[in-house]
């Protein structure tokens, strides 16, 4: 049996169009894909390739998954949206590995994707031009205190900002409470970017003053991004200088 190996792909935000040739290749050359449902559902049916879509909530699972499927022979994707390193799968498959020594001499490659902070910001001008930081707002995998001390500080450092998974279904009021320590750490006319499905058909960019930001301008499609003091606006665009007055 030939050696198997693991991919870990970024699709991208969303046009396919964004899918980088290197992923293509990969999934061309894979036996399996495993991942998210609706990432799985985002790769086409063929011949020789066998889907395994499953929960978010089951990283670990399916990285230990994978992991098993390699050690079969097979030819593993696993498929993230926008880039694996982040908020994904890549670092998942890490852990998973750490936990199984024996399972320490896989062929794995990471595959670099344009994460959704990166089209958002594109779309929008070049918000994130100085120094930024991106924050996961979900307090699945960490106590809300820790999103709420690190949101604090990265607003008194005088960074940009990106958020991942802002608001949903299950914890409404937590974007709310975010909004009020921006409100509390910056100036009321700092830019606030609210890029919804960016990249897709669905897509909605708008652009408002923290003064007038509400917690339903976000959901789990949209990537929020908060400006540093100097972000401004030029004609339609939105840019941060890269200078720093002395």
């Amino acid at each position: 049996m030939s050696a198997g190996w693991i991919a870990v792909a970024g699709l991208g935000p969303g046009d396919e169009a964004l899918v980088t040739p290197e992923v293509r290749a990969a999934l061309e050359a894979a036996t399996d894909v495993v991942g998210y449902i609706p990432y799985v559902a985002r790769v086409a049916p063929r011949e020789g390739l066998e889907l395994h879509p499953s929960d978010n909530r089951v990283e670990l699972d399916r990285a230990q998954f994978a992991l098993d499927l390699a050690a079969r022979g097979r030819r593993v994707v696993i498929v993230s949206s926008g880039d694996p390193g982040v908020f994904a799968m890549a670092s998942a498959l890490f852990e998973a590995l750490e936990a199984d020594p024996a399972r320490m001499g896989t062929d794995i490659r990471i595959l670099p994707g344009i994460t959704a902070m990166l089209a958002a910001a594109a779309r929008a001008g070049a918000p994130l031009g100085h120094d930024f930081c991106a924050i996961n707002l979900s307090d699945n995998l960490k106590p809300f205190a820790e999103v709420e001390r690190r949101l604090r500080h990265a607003a008194r450092g005088g960074f940009a900002m990106a958020f991942y998974n802002p608001r949903s279904k299950s914890r409404p009021h937590q974007f709310e409470r975010v909004l009020e320590i921006l409100r509390e750490e910056c100036e009321a006319a700092r830019l606030v970017l609210f890029a919804r499905a960016v990249t897709t058909p669905d897509e909605a960019i708008t652009c408002v003053a923290l003064s007038e930001a509400t917690p339903d301008m976000a959901d789990m499609r949209t990537v929020v991004i908060v400006g540093n003091e100097a972000t401004r606006r030029v004609g339609r665009w939105v840019y941060t200088p890269r200078s720093v007055p002395a």
